[in-house]
């Protein structure tokens, strides 16, 4: 077995809805192709949720280091407050000292061929370029989304900082892998001097193992006994206020409820998990949803894809600003077979991956008259059930045992 030094914040046993499945899933499928995984990651203290859910999923060749760190925000604050250079790049760059030198133990006790880090904490790039720089062993930067923007991160100082860990991260990695094609190109034109073989794309997926372990679990059956009379729709995951707004998709509901068009006695609607609840149960009373639009906890992962598996619906937001992203739960929404309404930008990649795989449910995000016509024939799709889902081929392309062999790949051609 050949050894990849794998650096993740987001590691079981912490409690996000995706982000952990990335590197939990390729530890488990490159053992498929004879490389194994050591994990650097944090100690659980950093995390601000946890939940052993997963912790059975690491497999027992990986080894996984969990180095000091500390929440800046939660740790080192007094009364709240901190100094701007303790959270530079990020709340988790005590990391970066006790990461260092847990790193150098594990390539010393390990000899691990590749360096493999991923964003979107961006201490892990910093610890993937310190660590790289201290061994000269190659390093592949898994980005994920674009790590900067034109105004992104808001703060000038936290921006600076975050482009120059970018600009070191191009310019020393031996691959660097995002999501979707929008992102690859947006940094080629950023760094035209790159080769073009050192762009990868993987994209996020889904993993088969845990749908079917949600389909035969107890919570898979509960939720269908408990599941009203009436069509089910599920947006599962953060809906950030910016990126995902759906104040627009509520002003349509509230329309399309004033004129009789949906009623609360045939529809539900669940936001699960949506990490802005005061901020959403405002609107929704507002707009007078309370009766139809319900806000949920965050659940166990099994749970929330055993919720997919028993909705009637799954709903995705993503405004324009983010066209060259896809939210990692379109493709758990594949696999789950359901009709999948998106309102997010036709020219965007999102709506890119729904149209591949054969799907049209798509309108923009702030559309409310565009939102309204295409709600309501969702809506009639599902109860007559004519609505198109994704080919099984298609399905399997987005696996994540998929992506792992385009990374093994990745792996195989560096060290050759």
């Amino acid at each position: 077995m050949k050894n990849v030094l794998m650096i993740a914040y987001h590691f079981p046993p912490v409690r996000v809805s995706s982000g952990i499945q990335r590197t939990l899933k390729f530890t488990t499928y490159l053992l498929e192709h004879g490389w194994c995984a050591q994990v650097l990651t944090v100690d659980p203290r950093a995390y601000e949720k946890c939940s052993s859910d997963q912790l059975q999923e690491v497999p027992q060749q990986v080894t996984v280091k969990r180095a000091f760190a500390l929440d800046t925000a939660r740790h080192l604050s007094f009364k709240g407050r901190y100094s701007r250079w303790m959270a530079l790049p990020d709340r988790w760059i005590s990391w970066c000292l006790g990461g260092f030198f847990s790193g150098l133990m594990l390539i010393r006790r390990n000899k691990p061929r590749v360096i493999w880090s991923t964003y979107p904490i961006a201490t892990a790039h910093l610890l993937g370029f310190l660590l790289h720089r201290a061994t000269g062993i190659p390093w592949i930067a898994d980005f994920r989304d674009s790590m900067t923007e034109n105004d992104y991160p808001d703060d000038p100082l936290q921006r600076r900082v975050y482009r120059w860990i970018e600009r070191q991260t191009i310019n020393h990695c031996s691959r660097a892998v995002f999501t979707t094609p929008g992102a690859i190109r947006m940094y080629k034109q950023r760094y035209p001097d790159i080769a073009d073989e050192r762009w990868v794309l993987i994209p996020n997926g889904f993993d088969e193992e845990n749908f079917v372990n949600a389909e035969r679990s107890q919570a898979f059956k509960d939720v269908l006994l408990s599941k009203p009379n009436k069509i089910v729709l599920l947006h599962s995951g953060v809906i950030y206020p910016s990126e995902r707004d759906p104040s627009h998709f509520f002003f349509a509901l509230a329309e399309l409820k004033q004129f009789n068009q949906i009623k609360a006695d045939q529809l539900r609607i669940i936001l699960r998990a949506t990490g802005h609840d005061a901020l959403l149960q405002r609107m929704i009373d507002e707009c007078d949803l309370k009766d139809i639009v319900f806000l949920e906890p965050g659940i166990a992962y099994e749970m929330a894809l055993a919720e997919m598996l028993a909705v009637d619906g799954l709903l995705i937001f993503q405004a324009s600003n983010c066209n060259h992203q896809v939210p990692a739960k379109i493709y758990e929404y594949l696999r789950a077979g359901k009709p999948i309404l998106a309102l997010t930008d036709p020219v965007g990649d999102t709506a890119g991956v729904l149209f591949e795989a054969g799907l049209n449910e798509v309108v923009a995000l702030d559309d409310k008259e565009s939102i309204k016509k295409i709600f309501v024939r969702f809506i009639d799709g599902i109860q007559q059930k004519s609505v198109k889902l994704a080919s099984k081929q298609t399905i399997e392309m987005h696996s994540r045992r998929y992506g792992a062999n385009v990374l093994a790949d990745a792996l195989n051609s560096i060290i050759s």
